[in-house]
């Protein structure tokens, strides 16, 4: 009995958290930033949301900012209009499944679905068929880490916890305060996931009012992960 919990512990930690180390720690088959670069790319995860990501994307356009959207199909089916915008003003859409959950607790053939899914919605309606990926949390399980596959894992390099509404736009602004060339920044632009709140996107929209101005003034240009990762 014993040997048998210790073999089910084993398989569950080499199907998560050595691959999260792997990632997350090492950097390993992931793409976290870019050293030594003049640009920096904001990213946002969870959408499309209806109340958020067109104000979202107003302001984007107003500061003339391309940014990069990873949407979760389920979402993305549901608002094409919004995907459709997405790409029209020049952004690059990504994948972050078809739906919100762990690529711990799905097996390897559902994520790999959702995956499929997710693509071929984005590609129906741009036209364009996504090439970047990025799970949800960042968490890859075993598959997703030895598999070779024809997207492109992206996480990031700096993250302000802007699920939550407390510390407002204010939290936001200190966390991206020290922003460097070649970050690659979380965001997101969708409050109804497990863990976040509601109205969160609020104050990330806030915030990036005076953030977009003071990565300008450091002299950083706002470019999608694809333009980013050009010189790699």
């Amino acid at each position: 009995m014993g040997y048998m919990i210790s073999a089910i512990l084993f398989i569950i930690l080499l199907y998560t958290v050595v691959p999260y180390f792997l990632s997350r720690g090492l950097g390993l088959k992931v793409v976290k930033s870019r050293k030594d670069s003049s640009q920096v790319a904001f990213t946002f995860d969870d959408g499309p949301d209806p109340n958020y990501t067109p104000i979202l994307l107003d302001l984007l356009k107003k500061n003339g900012v391309n940014a990069t959207f990873f949407v979760v199909g389920a979402k993305a089916e549901k608002q094409p209009e919004l995907i459709r915008r997405m790409h029209q003003e020049g952004h690059l859409i990504g994948i972050h499944n078809y739906v919100h959950q762990s690529n711990w607790l799905m097996s390897p053939w559902k994520v790999h679905k959702g995956l499929e899914d997710t693509a071929k919605i984005i590609e129906t309606i741009t036209g364009v068929r996504p090439v970047y990926y990025r799970p949800p949390w960042g968490m890859l399980n075993l598959f997703d880490f030895v598999k070779k596959s024809r997207y492109q894992i992206i996480l990031w390099s700096i993250m302000a916890e802007d699920w939550r509404t407390s510390g407002g736009s204010e939290k936001i602004k200190n966390r991206l305060a020290n922003i460097k060339g070649g970050d690659v920044i979380l965001l997101h632009d969708c409050g109804d996931t497990p863990g976040a709140e509601l109205d969160a996107p609020r104050n990330t929209i806030n915030a990036l009012k005076d953030v977009l101005k003071a990565v300008k003034i450091k002299g950083y240009t706002c470019v999608r992960v694809d333009e980013l990762l050009k010189e790699l």
